[in-house]
């Protein structure tokens, strides 16, 4: 106002608004506190039931906030509990495993206290050991080996960098392009390994050692090489191990008959193990079986991913540890289980969609997935199928050639 009088041009007069600022005695301090305040003076008064009313809203206001408050603190303490239970829980298994299971290995690890421990989850400290002892060294890889696999890599890359030709007498069965073609997945497949860590990327603190651990596998298996997948197994025994042990690890899982017959694209064997499977998927989960053959969806389709990262890449990295837990302790048949358990965890959604709808779910599984309920459903599924275990029902569809080629259930009888 003071600036328009001097500039000669008239002040605005004041608008109702202000007008009505003015009248009132105080600012109120939020609106809900607006409704008890009388009417500012240039307005008729409050009817008397109209304030009372206003007075019983406000209450109310003030009463479920209250309780909105009382729930929310509820929750935190809950929670905290929980924390804090879980962390007693997880600090109670670690002096178990290191002062009892760990030390007597070979007599307790088969034993029904164990098993049920192992159940619940691998502390995260002692994972690495427990996994290393069940996995095993059957191929007596050590830790020279190794280092002699990673040094014959490591000239290999220097020879591909510098454009060499050379060509090892171990590798004389396989071409220079077939090898770098590997070394260069390796190295596509090392930025694409678990990208939201940031911690296998060009520049991350174990992207060396998983590049590392892969192209030492490539020299010490050329006839396997470099397979899509191995990337998020290899990344998931670096952070529970350390380089050599994770090596060694690395290299005798894939050594397992169903890691082999997959990394190895065996047609015949993978037809198998889908065929086993869907005995046991029929077993299970009959209607649900019955609509994935009315929509034509194989095993193929979504076993494949499941199988060759050995859940690492399609579940939340905490919970695929502990599959890899108790993958560790039952071998192949707990990831065919696992399979089962996804499906039946999800069987009522899965039952009103489409080919297309299941084959984009079963692909990318939902990422808030609760641990507890998603093992409670694993512990539902039965591997036995008329009396017969999953060893037994695989044994007998391999010897079956004919129904293994047509990798549907043979087990009728």
């Amino acid at each position: 106002m003071e600036y328009e009088d001097k500039a000669g041009r008239p002040s605005k007069p004041p608008s109702p608004k202000q007008n009505v600022r003015k009248n009132l005695d105080f600012e109120p301090l939020s609106t809900t506190a607006l409704i008890l305040e009388d009417r500012p003076a240039n307005l008729p008064a409050k009817p008397a039931e109209e304030a009372q009313k206003h007075r019983q809203q406000y209450e109310e206001m003030v009463v479920q906030a209250k309780k909105r408050e009382l729930k929310e603190a509820q929750r935190r303490k809950k929670q905290l509990e929980e924390r804090c239970r879980l962390e007693e829980s997880i600090g109670n298994a670690v002096l178990t495993w290191n002062n009892e299971i760990l030390p007597n290995w070979e007599t307790m690890w088969c034993s029904r206290k164990v098993r049920d421990l192992w159940w619940q989850g691998i502390p995260p400290s002692v994972r690495g050991k427990v996994w290393s002892l069940a996995i095993g060294n059957e191929l007596n890889i050590t830790h020279e080996l190794f280092d002699i696999c990673l040094a014959r890599a490591k000239e290999r890359w220097r020879s591909f960098s510098t454009g060499g030709s050379e060509v090892e007498n171990e590798d004389a069965g396989f071409s220079a392009a077939d090898r770098e073609a590997s070394l260069e997945l390796i190295k596509l497949d090392i930025s694409r390994t678990f990208p939201n860590l940031c911690i296998f990327q060009q520049g991350g603190p174990y992207h060396d050692m998983l590049h590392s651990i892969l192209g030492a596998y490539t020299c010490y298996r050329p006839d396997v090489g470099y397979v899509q997948g191995m990337s998020f197994i290899a990344a998931v025994l670096i952070l529970n191990l350390d380089t050599a042990d994770a090596f060694i690890a690395f290299s005798n899982l894939l050594n397992k008959p169903c890691q082999m017959a997959f990394f190895r694209v065996d047609h015949g064997l993978m037809l198998t193990y889908f065929a086993a499977f869907e005995v046991f998927f029929e077993e299970n989960l009959p209607k649900l079986f019955a609509h994935f053959k009315k929509n034509n969806l194989t095993p193929d389709i979504y076993l494949i991913d499941w199988i060759f990262t050995l859940y690492s890449k399609s579940l939340p990295l905490d919970l695929a540890c502990r599959i890899w837990d108790v993958f560790c302790r039952d071998g192949e048949e707990f990831l065919f289980r696992t399979a089962l358990g996804i499906l039946k965890l999800f069987e009522d959604i899965l039952t009103k969609m489409d080919f297309i709808h299941i084959a984009q779910f079963l692909t990318r599984l939902p990422e808030d997935l609760a641990a507890e309920g998603f093992f409670a459903s694993i512990a539902t599924i039965q591997m036995q199928s008329r009396n017969k275990k999953w060893a037994q029902v695989l044994t007998a569809l391999q010897k079956d050639s004919r129904e293994m080629e047509k990798g549907s259930p043979s087990l009728r009888h």
